[in-house]
């Protein structure tokens, strides 16, 4: 069995362009996007290790929010979930693996949850 270390950020709700009906392609869309990225893992974690030695939580909501490209409309729920990996992979080489789940909020009528998730690995 290997270590793992798995950086999360869950059910953070963006507002995006993205949809392929006419009534979607106008306005942003609430979606609710979680995000694990599986990082390198250190041979031990010590009381003083410095931050370097992991990856900073708010980079994964950063990826999610601010660095999504403005105006751009996604067709696919599925490129948001690229473009947020790309965004990972590029930020930091100790990413191993990114999974991206996104929930169309609109879209329930009883509070079931519908969308997608992806999972990449670097290559």
């Amino acid at each position: 069995m290997t270590d793992s270390l798995i950086l999360e950020v869950n059910d953070l709700d963006v507002d995006v362009l993205t949809g392929i009906y006419s009534e979607e392609t106008h306005l942003p869309q609430p979606l609710r996007i979680s995000i694990a990225a599986e990082l390198q893992v250190q041979e031990r974690y010590e009381a003083d290790t410095p931050l370097e030695k992991s990856k900073n939580y708010m980079d994964l909501k950063h990826a999610a929010s601010a660095a999504l490209p403005e105006g751009v409309h996604f067709k696919l729920i599925e490129a948001v979930a690229d473009h947020i990996i790309e965004t990972l992979f590029l930020q930091d080489r100790s990413i191993l693996r990114v999974t991206v789940k996104i929930v169309k909020l609109l879209i329930a009528e009883k509070g079931e949850e519908i969308g997608i998730t992806l999972s990449r690995s670097r290559k």
